[in-house]
């Protein structure tokens, strides 16, 4: 089980402001602000509430509520991330790519639009039928990151984003990563950033029983991801750690400290404490992307 509270974010958002203080610049007054925003959420009654509970749930049943409505516009690291994923793969030939944790085909519909011949692997049922519909001309099946449906020596691409984060050990996917690729292929990774998941960026959704959950978020370091890929002959090309740009943002807490529903959280709390939140996210990493070339 997890359990949150407002008051304990906004306290965690204002004392990383307080380091970034301590090590970066910022005018006289900033560490003294951030002290007095402290004391008066502190003292407000409405942010002092009884913690939410909220159960950690796996990606399928996870899932199959965020499907519904995972393609909406809102999810700011898709443009970030497709921005480099297009410099790495689009001048990459035609060949066999897999889309590894397809999920609803964001990826297979780009590449197959390139002339690759795609295949998509999901966990996820839910994800796979809208992936489908999506991109017709691509074939998709069901399967799992730790033993791809996939015969050895088989693909010029694997291509694996925004999923790692979900997975706790990264060394036995990467060997089936390394096992489906021939000679001089290629494996491209993007992940959540460790430093993001940090500071609060877990998927959650409501379950089907009403239930509040958690999906799966682990802290990946670029060691983890080196220690997983080195062994294999797996040789790096490119990693690349895009930062969140924050702008210029008002100070003081605002007026209203309505944190909104659990559903919103961390989000919606930012705009309680701006000064702050610029402070934490500013510069901060929110992707780790990674293109690696399998052994001639």
């Amino acid at each position: 089980m997890l359990y949150q509270r407002p008051l304990g974010y906004l306290l965690g958002l204002e004392g990383v402001a307080l380091l970034r203080a301590f090590t970066e610049d910022h005018d006289a007054e900033f560490a003294s602000d951030r002290i007095a925003e402290i004391r008066r959420l502190l003292d407000d009654p409405a942010l002092d509430t009884e913690p939410v509970s909220g159960v950690r749930t796996d990606t399928v049943r996870g899932y199959e509520v965020w499907s519904a409505t995972y393609d909406e516009p809102g999810n700011g690291l898709f443009p970030m991330e497709e921005a480099i994923l297009r410099e790495i793969v689009d001048p990459l030939p035609a060949g066999v790519a897999v889309d590894a944790a397809c999920g609803t085909g964001r990826h297979s519909e780009r590449l197959t639009a390139l002339g690759h011949r795609v295949i998509g692997v999901d966990s996820s049922p839910d994800m796979l039928a809208r992936a489908r519909t999506r991109v017709p001309a691509a074939e998709f099946t069901h399967g799992d990151l730790h033993a791809l449906p996939l015969d050895d020596d088989s693909a010029d691409l694997v291509l694996c984003t925004l999923a790692l984060t979900h997975v706790a050990d990264l060394k036995p996917v990467f060997g089936e990563f390394a096992r489906v690729l021939r000679p001089g292929g290629r494996l491209i990774v993007s992940d959540v950033h460790q430093e993001l998941v940090a500071l609060g960026s877990v998927p959650r959704v409501v379950l089907a029983n009403g239930e509040r959950g958690f999906l799966p978020a682990y802290r990946h370091r670029a060691a983890d991801y080196l220690d997983a890929a080195l062994p294999l002959g797996l040789t790096v090309r490119r990693c690349i750690e895009p930062k969140m740009t924050i702008g210029e943002a008002p100070t003081g807490l605002r007026d209203d400290l309505d944190p909104g529903p659990w559903e919103g959280w961390p989000w919606s709390l930012h705009p309680i404490a701006p000064a702050a939140q610029r402070a934490a996210f500013h510069g901060t990493p929110a992707l780790i992307l990674w293109e690696f070339e399998a052994p001639s």
